[in-house]
């Protein structure tokens, strides 16, 4: 197992430098960028209909590459990226004026809370859920929380946030949550309870919109597995030796269950990465996935590759996780 780990660590290298070669490349060849949009402004700044060659000198254009680093080749810029990237210098970025990795990090506290609050929930809820569903296969209670579970899944969360706001944050109906944002206006002149409090009350509706895709998938997920372990025949034996239906549904079942759903435990490590881009428009939002959208609609170059750099490397060690996950919940898995 050892000399495994150490063979996927030594084999992230590589795939993080193809990667964002590639990704490098894509972006060379979007139009516009950090210089147009500078020649533009300036453009916009000298008069409707003048002309971009008018407002500025060739020399002077030759001083705004210059600024961003585009008077050299792509490949020799590719490779300056490159090793500023070794120390985690991720450039600076051309909307906002900071490092990059100053960028990035503002919003982790906002789409960490999010993505492991709902990822936690989501298991907590979806295992327990998924095998009960599956001992009652068939009953009223399968039928009837499979049809709310289902109409959440076909459900965009987006959607269901403008509805959670028409219903009960103001619309037409109830007022009892906030519209959107984070916290109040006068949230820092409330005592502690009273901001624990308003807090709660902002994150109550975008929580569920978090959630409601992968807590549909892992419900179904954990049932179709389980229902399939229920039927296998060690499950008869274990039965014909005596144990009783709980015994061998928490002893034997369950564990052979779970495998399936470790998989998904390697998400934990792009919780931090995750954006739900349209759910954050809608709530107010200033998380990952609407950095991202707004990088790439600006151009940003060194925020988008530094976003997708680390979402690269943490996706990889997260797959690593898993097939260690995978030799826990099954010891017969052995990785050579």
């Amino acid at each position: 197992m050892k000399a495994y780990i150490v063979r996927r660590l030594l084999l992230m290298l590589p795939t993080l430098i193809g990667i964002s070669l590639v990704c490098f490349v894509l972006i060379q060849m979007v139009p516009g960028g950090p210089v147009e949009e500078m020649i533009a402004k300036v453009q916009s700044a000298a008069g409707r209909g003048a002309d971009a060659s008018k407002a500025l000198s060739a020399d002077q254009i030759a001083q705004i590459e210059a600024y961003f680093g585009f008077d050299k080749p792509a490949w020799k810029r590719y490779l300056q990226w490159l090793s500023n990237v070794m120390v985690l210098d991720f450039g600076t970025s051309y909307t906002y004026g900071e490092p990059v990795w100053e960028v990035i990090s503002s919003r982790f506290p906002i789409s960490l809370f999010f993505g492991f609050t709902s990822f936690f929930l989501s298991y907590l809820i979806c295992i327990p859920l998924g095998l009960l569903k599956a001992v009652k296969h068939g009953s009223r209670f399968d039928v009837i929380s499979s049809g709310l579970v289902f109409s959440g899944y076909v459900m965009p969360g987006y959607a269901l946030g403008i509805l959670l706001i028409i219903f009960f944050a103001g619309g037409s109906y109830l007022d009892v949550f906030p519209l959107g944002g984070l916290v109040s206006d006068h949230f820092e002149d409330l005592h502690f309870f009273g901001k624990v409090f308003d807090l709660l009350k902002h994150l109550v509706l975008p929580m569920f919109c978090y959630m409601i895709g992968e807590f549909a998938f892992l419900t179904f997920l954990m049932k179709n597995t389980a229902l399939e372990e229920l039927g296998k025949d060690y499950m008869r034996t274990a039965l014909a030796k005596g144990l009783s239906f709980k015994e061998a549904v928490f002893k034997h079942a369950l564990r052979n269950a779970l495998i399936p759903i470790a998989t998904r435990m390697s998400e934990i490590f792009t919780l931090m990465f995750a954006g739900a881009l349209l759910i954050e428009k809608v709530f107010d939002i200033d998380g990952m996935g609407l950095l991202y959208y707004n990088s790439m609609v600006n151009r940003d170059y060194n925020v988008v590759l530094g976003i997708i750099f680390l979402s690269s490397l943490m996706a990889m060690f997260g797959r690593l996780f898993s097939d260690i996950l995978y030799t826990f919940v099954d010891p017969r898995i052995h990785f050579n």
